[in-house]
């Protein structure tokens, strides 16, 4: 997607709704072919639910405020600090270049 070679400094938000969900600093480069981070910008902005879809058990990141689909977390973020890998579809994200959390 469109936002996996981004590499300024900013703020990725929910392309529906506008939520803050992740900020540059917490993006790595996974391999996946996806933007990976390895948390959200606070624990509230995302919602996280048990996905079997697939015939396999996956957890569904969606957007807290409006419910979009994001993407899944994965435990294999190895390291980074956390050890989790958001897998964000570029789809479900803008970008805002420079931007900090709650700078609106």
């Amino acid at each position: 997607g469109e936002l996996l070679n981004e590499e300024r400094d900013g703020l990725y938000r929910c392309r529906a709704c506008g939520n803050e969900l992740f900020v540059a600093g917490t993006k790595f480069d996974s391999g996946c072919g996806w933007p990976s981070f390895y948390e959200s910008v606070r624990p509230e902005a995302v919602e996280l639910l048990e996905d079997s879809t697939l015939g396999m058990v996956r957890t569904e990141v969606r957007c807290a405020n409006c419910g979009s689909h994001l993407g899944h977390v994965f435990p294999d973020g190895f390291g980074t600090p956390t050890g989790d890998r958001y897998c964000m579809n570029s789809l479900a994200l803008s970008f805002e270049p420079g931007a900090n959390p709650d700078s609106e």
